[in-house]
C-alpha cells in the first residue's frame, strides 16, 4: 500500500484519532468538579495541599509518562502503547467508586496520569506522523480540541450528577463506559509507524546525523537548544497554572458562594473555550508563525487569572474563564507544533517526551505550590502568586524564542 503524508490523505485515520482523544480528555473531565469538593467533603481533609495532592499524584505521573512514551512507541509502536494507555485508565474509576481512604484516591491519579501520559500523547504523535510539515498546528489543535472539549463536557456533565445525587460513585460510572469505548475506538485506529519511516526517509537529506542519545534529547530541550528550552518552559507555566485552576477554583468558588452546579458551569466554560479556540489557534500557528500566539498567550493566561481574582460576579468569572481559555489554546497546539518544528523525525518523539515532561511537571508543581500558599496566605494569594509563572513564561518567548515555523515545500 502506498504511503502518503497528509490530513486529506488519512482522513479516516486521522478522525478516528480525534474522536479518541475525545474520550482521552473525558477521564480528566470527570474529576475536574468533583474531587476538590469530594476531598473536603467525604475525606475531611481541612488543608489546601492535602486536597490538592491528587492533582500532584497526577502531575508527576503523567510527566514521567510522558518522558518514556515517546521512547517505548518507537519501540513497539504508537497503538499498543495507545491500548496500554487505556489499560491503566480503566482502574481509575473503579478505585474512586470504592476508595475508603484518600490514599487510595492517590493511586487511582497515579494510574489517570499514566493513562493520559501513554493515551494523549500517542494521539498527539500518530496524528503528527499523519500530518505534513504545515499541518502540524491544525493535526495539533485539532487534537487538543477533542481533549479538551471531552475534559469540558465530562466537567459539565460530573457537576450536574453531582449535584442531582451525591459526589460518589454516580459520576464515575461514566469513566467505565468511556474507557470501553476507547479501547474499542484504539482497536479500530491503525498504526502509524509505516508513516513515520517515511518520514524518516525523506528528511534523510535535510538532517545528517540526527540521532540523539536520550541524553542528548533531554538536555536539548531542557536547556541546550534555545527555542527547546523556551517551548518547555512555556509549557510548564501553562500547566502550573492548570494545576492550580484545577485545585482551588472549585475551593475559591465554594468560597464566594457559589453552589456546586454554578462552580461546574465555570470549571467547564474554561476547559471548552480551550479546547474550542484550538481549532483556529492551531490554524492560525501554520499561517502566521509559532512566536507571536506563544507570548501573547501566555500573558493572556496571566490576566485572565487576575481578572478571576478581582471580580465578584458570575457573569464575569465566566468571561475570565472564557479569557484564561483563549490564552491556553493560543499556545498548547503551537508549543507542540513548535517542538515538531524544531526536530528531526528520528528523535521528536522523545523530544515532545521531554517537553511534555515538563508541561505536566506542572500540573504537580502548581497543586504543590498553590496549596501551600494557601494554606499559609489564603486561596485567592495563592491564584495571584501562580498567575506570575504565564507572565515571566511570556517575557521569556518575547526576547529568547525564534520563529520556528519555515514554509517548504512537501
Amino acid at each position: 500500500m502506498e504511503i502518503k503524508i497528509g490530513i486529506k490523505e488519512n482522513i479516516l485515520q486521522f478522525i478516528l484519532l480525534v474522536v479518541t482523544n475525545l474520550f482521552v480528555g473525558s477521564m480528566v473531565g470527570i474529576e475536574r468538579t468533583v474531587l476538590p469538593l469530594l476531598g473536603e467533603e467525604q475525606f475531611g481533609l481541612a488543608s489546601a495541599s492535602a486536597a490538592l495532592s491528587f492533582i500532584i499524584s497526577f502531575g508527576f505521573s503523567k510527566a514521567i509518562v510522558n518522558y518514556f512514551a515517546g521512547q517505548i512507541a518507537d519501540r513497539l509502536g504508537r497503538k499498543k502503547v495507545l491500548l496500554l494507555g487505556w489499560t491503566f485508565g480503566l482502574f481509575v474509576p473503579i478505585l474512586i467508586i470504592f476508595a475508603q481512604a484518600w490514599w487510595v484516591i492517590i493511586v487511582a491519579n497515579i494510574l489517570l496520569g499514566i493513562n493520559q501520559g501513554l493515551a494523549w500523547s500517542m494521539t498527539v504523535n500518530m496524528k503528527i506522523d499523519l500530518s505534513k510539515s504545515d499541518q502540524r498546528g491544525t493535526a495539533v489543535g485539532l487534537n487538543e480540541f477533542a481533549g479538551y472539549s471531552g475534559v469540558a463536557l465530562m466537567a459539565a456533565i460530573s457537576g450536574f450528577i453531582a449535584s442531582s445525587y451525591s459526589l460518589r460513585p454516580e459520576p464515575f460510572y461514566l469513566g467505565i463506559g468511556i474507557v470501553i469505548i476507547g479501547i474499542l475506538l484504539s482497536l479500530v485506529v491503525k498504526d502509524t509507524s509505516e508513516h513515520l519511516r517515511f518520514q524518516i526517509k525523506n528528511s534523510a537529506a535535510n538532517h545528517s546525523g540526527a540521532q540523539r542519545s536520550a541524553k542528548e534529547v533531554f538536555a536539548l530541550t531542557t536547556w541546550k537548544n534555545r527555542n527547546l528550552s523556551s517551548i518547555s518552559f512555556a509549557g510548564l507555566a501553562t500547566n502550573l497554572k492548570d494545576g492550580m485552576a484545577w485545585g482551588l477554583f472549585p475551593l475559591f468558588f465554594t468560597i464566594q458562594g457559589l453552589s456546586v452546579g454554578q462552580i461546574g458551569t465555570i470549571v467547564a466554560v474554561y476547559p471548552a473555550a480551550w479546547g474550542l479556540f484550538q481549532l483556529f489557534t492551531g490554524v492560525l500557528s501554520d499561517r502566521i508563525g509559532r512566536k507571536l500566539l506563544i507570548t501573547y498567550g501566555m500573558w493572556t493566561q496571566a490576566a485572565a487569572i487576575w481578572i478571576i481574582l478581582f471580580v465578584n460576579q458570575f457573569g464575569l468569572w465566566i468571561m475570565g474563564a472564557i479569557l484564561l481559555g483563549l490564552g491556553t489554546a493560543m499556545v498548547y497546539p503551537t508549543l507542540q507544533a513548535a517542538i515538531s518544528d524544531v526536530d528531526p523525525p528520528e528523535w521528536r518523539a522523545s523530544s515532545m517526551g521531554v517537553y511534555r515532561f515538563w508541561r505536566d511537571s506542572g500540573y504537580a508543581f502548581g497543586a504543590l505550590f498553590a496549596g501551600i500558599i494557601a494554606d499559609l496566605l489564603g486561596v485567592s494569594w495563592a491564584i495571584g502568586l501562580v498567575a506570575i509563572l504565564p507572565f515571566l513564561a511570556g517575557v521569556n518567548s518575547f526576547f529568547r524564542l525564534k520563529e520556528t515555523l519555515v514554509k517548504k515545500a512537501n
